[in-house]
């Protein structure tokens, strides 16, 4: 029976007794922490060492816990990491639109740090400008490019997997899936094959973002057999290739998206993460995949509590969103990066989307400062009671035009068939025989324009803004109250991942000494950022 106690041994004046100095031993996270105990006092080192003795005493200090020092690669799966060369299991969100801007994503790349540039809604060209200027500043650092799921409009995806695969974007993000396309299968394949050591090596990497099982299991499973057969037979991916996707899932993470901005499922996390972790181990025992797939989670994911939160879960990694809308690097005005800086909790809703208008499809938005959701849903409201235009009463139809559209039905039809003949002359030609296409595509006017309306900041419209934005900016917004980061104009991307990773870790710290059965003061388990920049 072994009788010895853990005893610490060190200079007595490295041990720091009033509340100021604990803390700022406790935050030094390189280093471990030892707490001591003199005559009563709490006391804490980060320097020393422990040996054991038949007692845990030295010079009239006793050793009562200690924690190991803390790197921010013990946070969530060091896979990922390696995987994509980055320095946290931390990833900023696609946003449409190019909200998540070239800027964003080449700040947080010199940073190391994974980022995906919002492609959706993007034609080629101004996303091919994206992907020169992105890879021109980036070279051998972390990037993604989002790939928005058109079932509507398959041929601009196309365009893009093509862009992707022209260019070697070798990691994208692939969204708002509910069926696997040729496309998204075609480039996952066409970035198989063998190296020097008969392993299968994966040039493609696919992010996938699901918020439902039956489309996890899709990117958790191989390609399909009858998919992979189609693009052998037209010559776009070899034998090898075909044969080498059987044996890898399609995607190597899943990002589950929680409660989110923009389309969104509203899934509680702490659901959602568990039952997902379970499908992916499930299908794991099935395929014995060399690499499992990661799990990740978006969605609420603001604070470094809920960054920690999702990382005890067993998140192997975390993206934000909505919060990186309010920093500087994002592609939004001025006027909705203030709104978003001022949000709370319950500043947000519910309202018609513009790209599934027909469908009754809704994302979230704030409802702070704009009108837009109210306007939108009397939108839907007009769309699910009347089959056309001419069905609806005059006056409404002078509310649409007067306080709403500020241009006539006639005038928006127009810029809305100069558009279509370009983009998609096969649903302009559909309009022109069923008016109830005819009035869903001229409602669609306003919900697409409001969202750049947002982003390009026009003036006298600010009440129209369309902003995506889930309840984790208000979140965020209570916990830099005070601090540097309540100012919009000192929110940084990478300063705003630095704060919430560094948090985390804190926290992580704090809770393994509670765990241990510490009693500290309420403040001492709060991570807040400094309150100036210095």
């Amino acid at each position: 029976m072994n009788n010895n106690y853990q005893r610490w041994q060190g200079d007595l004046n490295t041990v720091s007794f009033d509340a100021k100095t604990i803390k700022d031993k406790l935050m030094n996270l390189n280093l471990p922490c030892y707490i001591l105990e003199k005559e009563g006092e709490i006391g804490i080192s980060n320097q020393g060492n422990l040996s054991y003795s038949a007692n845990g005493k030295n010079q009239d200090l006793e050793m009562v816990l200690s924690v190991p020092a803390i790197a921010f690669n013990q946070l969530g799966d060091p896979n990922f990491l390696e995987f994509y060369g980055v320095k946290y299991a931390y990833a900023t969100g696609a946003m449409a639109q190019g909200i998540a801007s070239e800027e964003m994503v080449i700040t947080l790349g010199k940073a190391n740090i994974l980022s995906s540039f919002g492609a959706g809604g993007l034609s080629p060209h101004r996303v091919e400008t994206a992907i020169h200027k992105i890879q021109g500043a980036l070279h051998n650092k972390p990037y993604a490019f989002n790939l928005l799921h058109s079932p509507s409009e398959p041929a601009i995806e196309r365009r893009l997997i093509d862009l992707y695969l022209q260019h070697q974007v070798r990691i994208i993000e692939a969204s708002a899936f509910l069926d696997l396309s040729d496309n998204i299968v075609y480039y996952r394949a066409a970035g198989l094959s063998l190296n020097s050591a008969n392993e299968i090596e994966i040039k493609n990497k696919i992010i996938a973002k699901v918020s439902r099982r039956e489309v996890a299991t899709k990117f958790l499973q191989p390609a399909p057999t009858k998919i992979i057969k189609q693009l052998v037979e037209k010559g776009l991916i070899s034998e090898l290739q075909a044969n080498l996707a059987e044996k890898i899932s399609l995607a190597d993470d899943i990002t589950i998206e929680a409660d989110s901005g923009g389309h969104t499922d509203n899934r509680p996390l702490v659901c959602l993460l568990p039952s997902i972790l379970e499908l992916r181990d499930e299908i794991q025992r099935k395929y014995g995949y060399e690499k499992p797939v990661r799990i990740g989670v978006a969605g609420g994911i603001s604070t470094p509590q809920s960054a920690l939160a999702a990382f005890m879960m067993g998140a192997a990694y975390i993206v934000t969103g909505s919060i990186n809308q309010s920093c500087l690097e994002a592609g939004t005005s001025a006027y909705t990066k203030k709104l978003l800086a001022e949000a709370e909790m319950t500043d947000v809703m519910m309202a018609p989307a513009a790209d599934m208008f027909e469908m009754g499809v809704k994302l979230q938005v704030l409802k702070k400062g704009t009108l837009f959701p109210l306007r939108a849903q009397k939108l839907w409201e007009l769309y699910k009671n009347y089959n056309s235009i001419s069905e609806i009463p005059p006056n409404e139809i002078e509310k649409l035009e007067n306080q709403i559209f500020r241009k006539t039905i006639t005038e928006i039809w127009r810029e809305t068939s100069a558009y279509l003949s370009q983009r998609n002359p096969e649903k302009l030609s559909k309009a022109a025989n069923n008016p109830k296409l005819k009035m869903a595509l001229i409602f669609r006017w306003y919900l697409g324009l409001s969202s750049r309306w947002s982003n390009n900041g026009e003036k006298g419209r600010e009440i129209d803004y369309q902003i995506w934005c889930g309840p984790a900016m208000g979140s965020f917004n209570n916990w830099v109250r005070g601090s540097y980061l309540a100012d919009v104009n000192n929110r940084r991307v990478v300063n705003v991942a630095d704060e919430i990773m560094t948090g985390a870790a804190y926290l992580y710290r704090i809770q393994n000494l509670k765990i241990q059965g510490l009693q500290m003061p309420e403040d001492y388990s709060q991570y807040h950022p400094q309150s100036s920049l210095g």
